[in-house]
């Protein structure tokens, strides 16, 4: 895993609604590194495979991490929707406050830089083919906004 990426990946999100001004400072890049492998790895796992079976909820009522990579849902939603979640929680984007989710709400832990640059990593990770059919995404989403 080359968490030393995440500066140079910030340039893959294209529609997030903060405006990206480089790569972090040198100790707030270690405090990212720690993020991904440590806080992001523990649950999505270090390669971002997520934990097993994913798909059914464990006996907490709770969804398991799904993975970052192709074989999960991340690269299904286009990238305003992932900071929305990374942001601000599945719960209020879905308009549901007592929706459960281990998923941490990460407002006012992150800046939205970081989170750009979290949510960079994880998409440059994934395979061309991958990325190109999440720009797809991204495009119909943006056609999909009132004008």
């Amino acid at each position: 895993m080359q968490v030393s990426m995440i500066g140079s990946a910030m340039a893959l999100l294209f529609l997030i609604p903060a405006p990206v001004h480089g790569a972090p400072a040198p100790a707030r890049q270690v405090q990212l590194e720690h993020l991904l492998t440590q806080d992001c790895g523990a649950c999505h796992g270090p390669e971002g495979e997520g934990q097993p079976n994913w798909r059914d909820r464990g006996s907490d009522g709770l969804l398991p991490a799904p993975p970052h990579d192709p074989s999960g849902h991340t690269w299904h939603h286009p990238d305003a929707q992932l900071f929305a979640i990374t942001k601000h929680g599945l719960a209020k984007l879905i308009d549901q406050p007592d929706y459960r989710t281990a998923m941490p709400v990460y407002d006012g832990v992150l800046s939205d830089d970081e989170i750009v640059a979290v949510l960079s990593w994880i998409k440059a990770q994934w395979p061309l083919e991958v990325q190109q059919r999440h720009d797809e995404i991204n495009a119909q989403y943006r056609k999909s906004l009132p004008r």
